[in-house]
């Protein structure tokens, strides 16, 4: 158990928690939520005492042993990639790296004897004769191979050595395990084998992530950082985020009376335990929701930004058709002969091996980049809106934000005042003198929403998105994808949210050198689907 007590935390006149009292138990996991900038990640260094408070002290029940996913990506370089997973396990590499001593020596003495006999024991009490094949086992199981398990660190790409360091923080079945954004640069399938791994852990978890589906699929509870305080609630992200807001909307309607506001909140709570799966976590939660007290459900303080796409004219019947599309970059094919026709009511989720491919093709359909060969043909009902991964090229002027939000009104739009403009910045909660704000001072959340109101003044039949969640809070998140559920036009997504796939797409591209897999279902069927056609062809 960890338990934190009346910790306050300033950065100079600027509080960022105030007298914060928790504990965290054992058999559960918590997914630390809050608005970019609340301080999820300083509350994680400072469980880990990376960080000292201002004030208060955190608690770990004695002997208990923590383990932190590591944000620094050189610290271990000149080490291999089996010997820092190992060192995960502190105690355990003190004790390995003592007994090897002791037995290296040239003048063993009786003292030695009766040392390395202690250390033999601690050794195997902490698992230590299986320590290095139970390593190589959770590498390989990350997509880590054993021919890399001795190369250096500083040998391997960035990509393999966060799956390196996450091993490292598994490592030895820790008593409270602290992961900031596990999820970053993982495949879909790595990301499954966390998420099952999660669910069925038996000790602490305390996970700062922007990923829902992830959040969802591990958390029993949801510490939820807010106006310098942390409050924790029973259930997983989706079931904080469903019940707040039934709460909000019941606080606002003043003709139900209390006892039916209390029953469709008990409805609401049977609903979800209902639908828990058989995962230790999931099981910890439904027992957990089961107890809830219906007081302890109360609207968000969150504010969520007004994300509304609406249509200047619905899109006719011929929308975009591809022609045997290929790329190639430094002699690498990224895709080659992609073919395929927009319908109406397309969602489409457009999906590659190569990340590299998606963006690619994004730019191609955008006018950005040139195909080595075929074509791309839009229909001439169709307006575009299109959110870039990298949309630097559209903050090069130092402009404030009225300013740069004018220049993109276009031609059909012919009352542009200041209410008019403040209306669409204030809908991405850029408030008051907040409008005036240099762009120079943006960071990338900020640039994001910027983008978004740019985007919602050409009142598109057609959105594409490429990563639309990078950078944003996971208010900002929950926004856009209800409002891509909810917008009429056409939407082409790539995003590495597997929520915003799932709930927003009903097709399917996926580009490969060797031409599109199309298919029309959901992102959830899509993987089982390619799941299926890899054994297949395995067999």
């Amino acid at each position: 158990m960890i338990s934190v007590n009346n910790v306050t935390l300033s950065f100079g006149k600027r509080v960022l928690f105030d007298e914060v009292n928790l504990s965290f138990s054992k058999g559960n996991c918590y997914g630390v939520i809050g608005a970019n900038g609340a301080g999820k990640s300083t509350f994680l260094k400072i469980l880990s005492g990376e960080i000292e408070p201002n004030k208060g002290t955190i608690d770990i029940t004695p002997g208990e042993r923590m383990a932190v996913l590591k944000q620094n990506h050189f610290e271990f370089d000149e080490i291999t990639v089996l010997n820092t997973v190992l060192m995960g396990h502190k105690k355990l590499w003190s004790v390995m790296h003592e007994r090897d001593a002791i037995y290296a020596k040239a003048d063993f003495s009786e003292e030695d004897g009766l040392r390395a006999g202690e250390l033999e024991g601690e050794f195997g009490e902490m698992g230590g004769y299986t320590a290095e094949s139970d390593a190589g086992s959770l590498l390989s199981e990350l997509g880590v191979m054993d021919d890399m398990h001795q190369t250096l660190m500083k040998d391997i790409s960035g990509a393999m050595k966060v799956r390196v360091l996450l091993a490292q923080a598994l490592f030895g079945n820790p008593d409270v395990l602290i992961l900031d954004e596990p999820t970053n640069n993982l495949d879909v399938v790595t990301i499954s084998w966390l998420e099952n791994f999660l669910a069925e852990y038996e000790n602490i978890v305390i996970v700062v992530s922007h990923d829902r589906h992830f959040l969802d699929a591990v958390c029993t509870h949801v510490a939820d950082v807010d106006r310098q305080k942390i409050k924790i609630y029973t259930g997983n992200y989706t079931f904080w985020y469903e019940s707040s807001q039934l709460a909000a909307r019941q606080q606002n309607d003043k003709n139900k009376k209390t006892e039916e506001k209390r029953k469709d909140l008990m409805d609401f709570i049977a609903r979800f335990s209902a639908n828990a799966s058989k995962s230790k976590q999931a099981t910890s939660r439904k027992k957990a929701l089961e107890k809830l007290v219906i007081e302890d459900i109360t609207p968000s303080n969150r504010k969520y930004p007004g994300i509304i796409f609406k249509q200047l004219r619905e899109v006719g019947n011929q929308i975009l058709n591809v022609e045997k599309l290929s790329k190639t970059v430094e002699g690498k094919p990224l895709f080659a002969n992609i073919s395929f026709t927009v319908n109406k009511g397309d969602k489409i989720a457009v999906v590659a091996d190569d990340q590299m491919a998606v963006t690619s093709f994004f730019e191609i359909i955008n006018n950005e980049q040139q195909a080595d060969s075929g074509t791309i043909e839009w229909g001439t009902t169709v307006s575009k809106a299109y959110l870039p991964n990298d949309n630097s090229q559209y903050f090069t002027q130092d402009l404030n934000l009225m300013d740069w939000l004018r220049q993109y009104v276009p031609p059909h739009v012919t009352d542009v005042d200041e209410p008019f403009l403040r209306g669409f910045l204030g809908k991405m909660l850029f408030s008051g003198d907040e409008v005036l704000k240099q762009t120079s001072v943006l960071s990338g959340g900020e640039k994001v929403r910027c983008m978004l109101s740019r985007m919602m003044l050409q009142d598109p039949n057609v959105v594409l998105l490429d990563e639309p969640t990078n950078h944003l809070d996971l208010e900002s998140i929950q926004a856009f994808n209800e409002s891509m559920e909810n917008f009429k036009g056409i939407v082409m997504i790539t995003s590495h949210d597997h929520t915003f796939l799932q709930t927003v797409c009903n097709r399917i591209i996926e580009l490969t050198p060797n031409g599109a897999i199309d298919k029309l279902m959901t992102f959830d069927e899509f993987l089982e689907d390619k799941k299926a056609r890899k054994k297949l062809a395995l067999a």
